[in-house]
């Protein structure tokens, strides 16, 4: 069985998200991504507080496509420094096999 990952990111507007959410899925790199609504992101930048919309997008994955996916996400990405947050998951025997059967 594949170990599971999720990945956090976010993205500024929902044609940006769901390009890079299907380039990732036809590349075999992510198994699902689901976009989130849109919501209030505050963060400090380069010594600034700043406000901005975004989309969260949390990405499945598996650990051995993890290093690919996140080459992949930094190429496709708008911004300097995206998120990319990893996070161990558990599943199903049949959801993680799916996962690392799509990727």
């Amino acid at each position: 069985m594949s170990e599971l990952i999720l990945i956090l990111t976010t993205m500024p507007d929902d044609d940006r998200a769901a390009g890079m959410a299907r380039t990732l899925i036809e590349e075999r790199l992510a198994a699902c991504v689901n976009v989130h609504a849109a919501m209030t992101s505050i963060y400090r930048w380069r010594e600034k507080i700043e406000t901005d919309a975004e989309r969260q997008v949390v990405i499945k994955t598996t650990r051995a496509q993890v290093a690919a996916l996140e080459a992949r996400l930094r190429a496709l990405h708008p911004y300097e420094l995206p998120e990319f947050v990893m996070l161990d998951a558990s599943a199903g025997d049949a959801y993680a096999a799916w996962v690392g059967e799509s990727t």
